[in-house]
């Protein structure tokens, strides 16, 4: 058959590695483009482990007998329509997308699977919660995110693949039908979100080539995430914001201690405020990344308490300074203009996020040195805002006394140069020897 294609997969043509990133590669930019317009994404973790309110990894890390463990799914009972809920809210905060959790590590498959028993139609709420999550994200006009496990404690082979060939051959074989069941009887998917590839440590051991192909010939327009072990399409660095060199979404637990749920009420001090929700999507949002950010629902399925205010107040936000946020923005690195603001950039616009109000009716910024500022506005409402420009700083002024944004305390000032504007912070000081900001 040449070197084009090396066996037969079903209704498809196996291709070699070299030529599936190359066709992949040709169709990423088209691929992608919604996602990195999105730029805010919710992730949902929601199984069994829901219950315990004691981490996700509550069955491997209390070493749980797995016939002890499995009681859980008769009791879980998740109400009619929270589902839809957590869809309301995600569109409330401004999010675009949604992952939920279809099957975590302790392998129980929210969906009517047909090749794991071990489901929420057979047992426990006798529904398929992937449909009703597809359905809810269709509702509200959100792109639909399945997170699918590779690691898997509660199936027989999922550790003897490791070492035992006839174990490895049977264990891939289910995660490769586990998801052609997810790629097939939901319609159009838009991400697939893999997880753990333990304990096989390459995506030979994982045959994830066959796999990624299996799913890329029955979603042609899916993104796929890098945890099969192969590139594939976007990073996913988790718990921590870390700019990839390519595409990548920083997944953030929302209180830093779990992804499942745990109590609300001691869960609260450790959560993210509105603010802080706001300064990771400034990062990411300049650092040409995405924030996929965690709920962990109650057992009941219901949003826990201390997330719904600040994501509605950062929805609040979005919806009057989301041109700093959404579509394509330039990759500009360091994005400290001053000691109180950071910025986004498009082209001739800087959008300067005002983290601290000044009290003396004047903000400077400094460093821009290439280029002439046309106008200032406030970005929430196009209020005017005087301005002068002398040498590398750029003072803002006659500001009013009270902080105009009322939502979170973070105004956007929205400013035009006549070109694409170039910044050296601190410019008169270069012994400090900071570098260009905007490229």
């Amino acid at each position: 058959m040449g070197n084009k294609y090396f066996m037969k997969a079903g209704m498809y043509m196996l291709k070699c590695k070299a030529d599936y990133e190359a066709d992949i590669a040709k169709s990423r930019d088209n691929r992608m483009k919604w996602w990195r317009d999105a730029r805010f994404g919710m992730f949902i973790h929601y199984g069994l482990y829901s219950q315990l309110g004691r981490n996700e990894w509550a069955m491997a890390l209390e070493n749980y007998d797995i016939k002890e463990y499995e009681r859980l799914a008769e009791t879980f009972k998740p109400k009619e329509g929270t589902i839809r809920k957590w869809a309301e809210l995600a569109k409330k905060a401004g999010m675009k997308y949604m992952v939920l959790t279809t099957r975590h590590h302790e392998g129980f498959s929210l969906w009517d699977s047909k090749v794991n028993p071990y489901n929420s139609v057979n047992y426990g709420p006798k529904r398929d919660l992937v449909k009703e999550f597809v359905d809810a994200c269709r509702e509200f006009d959100l792109k639909i995110g399945f997170y699918s496990s590779l690691m898997d404690w509660h199936h027989e082979d999922s550790w003897k693949c490791a070492f035992d060939r006839e174990a490895r051959i049977r264990f891939t074989d289910y995660i490769k039908e586990l998801n052609r069941e997810l790629m097939t009887n939901y319609g159009k998917i838009d991400i697939l979100w893999y997880d753990v590839p333990r304990p096989m440590e390459s995506p030979e051991g994982w045959n994830s080539l066959e796999l990624n192909q299996m799913v890329r010939e029955l979603q042609p327009h899916i993104i796929i995430n890098d945890r099969s072990l192969l590139p594939e399409d976007f990073g996913t660095p988790e718990e921590h914001l870390t700019p990839g060199e390519k595409d990548w979404e920083a997944c953030m637990t929302f209180n830093g201690i779990s992804w499942g749920y745990i109590d609300s009420e001691q869960a609260k001090p450790y959560s993210y405020t509105p603010q802080q929700i706001l300064r990771m999507i400034q990062k990411v949002t300049a650092f040409g990344g995405n924030l996929l950010l965690n709920v962990g629902p109650k057992p009941d399925g219901t949003i826990p308490e201390e997330v719904i205010e600040p994501l509605t107040k950062v929805g609040i936000w979005l919806q009057e300074n989301g041109k700093a946020v959404y579509g394509q923005k330039d990759k500009i690195g360091n994005t400290n203009v001053c000691g109180i603001c950071n910025v986004t950039s498009e082209d001739k616009i800087l959008y300067v996020w005002d983290i601290i109000w000044p009290s003396n009716n004047s903000l400077v910024i400094a460093g821009i040195c290439n280029a002439q500022l046309k106008e200032v506005k406030l970005l929430k409402d196009d209020t005017p805002v005087d301005f002068i420009q002398d040498g590398h700083r750029i003072i803002l002024k006659n500001l009013p006394d009270t902080n105009p944004d009322q939502s979170v305390g973070i105004p956007v000032f929205q400013l035009e140069f006549d070109k694409k504007p170039k910044c050296n912070r601190a410019s008169y000081y270069p012994q400090l020897n900071m570098g260009q900001t905007f490229l």
